[in-house]
């Protein structure tokens, strides 16, 4: 009885362990499904972010010739950007 007490016990263990095998399987396949379906999404973020980095990039270097876009620039650029000078911080009054 004893052995077979044993064998019943490593047969569930190895069906337990077996079920827990094909769930982890399944949510890995299904993960790398999705992560295939958003590759194309994340290629055309990266291609956006690069040409609106060019694109500010070409305006500041145009904002140079034509310092009337320089408000402009300063409402979109982000701050400490090259070429865009920031607002200075307003200082407290002293008296």
């Amino acid at each position: 009885m004893k052995n077979n007490a044993l064998t019943v016990t490593f047969l569930g263990m190895l069906l337990v362990s077996t079920l827990f095998t094909t769930v982890f399987t399944y949510r890995y396949i299904a993960s790398l499904r999705k992560l295939r379906g958003l590759q194309p999404v994340i290629v055309q973020i990266n291609y956006n972010r690069n040409f609106m980095q060019a694109l500010l990039k070409e305006t500041q270097d145009y904002s140079k010739k034509y310092p009337a876009l320089e408000p402009l620039l300063q409402s979109v650029a982000q701050k400490n950007s090259p070429g865009v000078s920031a607002p200075a911080p307003a200082r407290p009054a002293t008296k």
